[in-house]
């Protein structure tokens, strides 16, 4: 651990006064959900079709039985904690230094933890919508309702709110994440590979100078930060 960068990093903490916090899956393994393109990740591990075929729209409509199987044995963790990191980032909101929260997880714990301005990119798994009535269910709702959930009130499938691969990202949502961004005076960019686009070009709305990428390898988009840490980002958020 690089105590130099780490003191930099501290004092810039204590500095902001609108701080954005933008993260990926490395923000949650530490609770045990896996990444996607880590070691032990999804995408290394062996399936009959590819997870990123698997989460595609049109593998959802195509295949619905082998969607909600995959779907809910390898991306449902209701039992998960958050970890330091997501605490952290709920106390800084609650001091007044933290603006918004980006992330790219749809696993509900930076809420869980406390935050509340949190701009979902990718949608959650705690919001669950009939795809014909537009009927709203709770994740323990959905999960009550059948291998291929129907809706009880009108017989329609009953759809997560997670934005699959074929699918556009929710307008508001990006909206108000850039908006963030562009307000920003530290952007803390943590526990991504920095490959999905387009949530990897919203860096580049960033007007400031003090660009932070924590990441246990490194990222395309390394050489933008003012400062770059290779280290787990529970060990990081420990010592701030």
């Amino acid at each position: 651990m690089d105590e130099q960068k780490i003191a930099r990093l501290s004092s810039w903490v204590q500095e902001a006064k609108r701080l954005v916090f933008f993260g990926g899956a490395g923000v949650s393994t530490e609770s045990g959900i896996p990444d996607f393109r880590g070691v032990d990740g999804l995408y290394s591990q062996q399936f009959d079709d590819p997870p990123e075929t698997i989460l595609s729209h049109t593998f959802y409509m195509r295949h619905p039985e082998v969607f909600f199987d995959f779907y809910r044995r390898r991306m449902l963790y209701p039992d998960a904690e958050p970890n330091i990191a997501h605490r952290r980032l709920a106390q800084w909101e609650r001091e007044g230094k933290l603006l918004a929260v980006i992330t790219q997880n749809i696993d509900g714990l930076h809420q869980k933890a406390g935050s509340r301005c949190v701009y979902e990119l990718h949608g959650s798994v705690y919001r669950n919508t009939c795809t014909r009535c537009g009927a709203a269910y709770t994740l323990e709702a959905f999960l009550k309702l059948g291998n291929v959930p129907v809706c009880p009130a009108c017989g329609g499938r009953v759809k997560p709110d997670v934005v699959l691969y074929e699918e556009p990202l929710d307008p508001k949502t990006v909206e108000g994440a850039v908006d963030a961004i562009r307000r920003a005076d530290l952007l803390i960019v943590a526990g991504t590979s920095l490959t999905v686009y387009p949530a990897a070009a919203f860096l580049d709305e960033y007007p400031g100078n003090r660009l932070v990428l924590i990441n246990r390898t490194p990222t395309p988009l390394d050489g933008l930060a003012a400062l770059t840490l290779n280290e787990g980002l529970g060990d990081v958020f420990a010592r701030l």
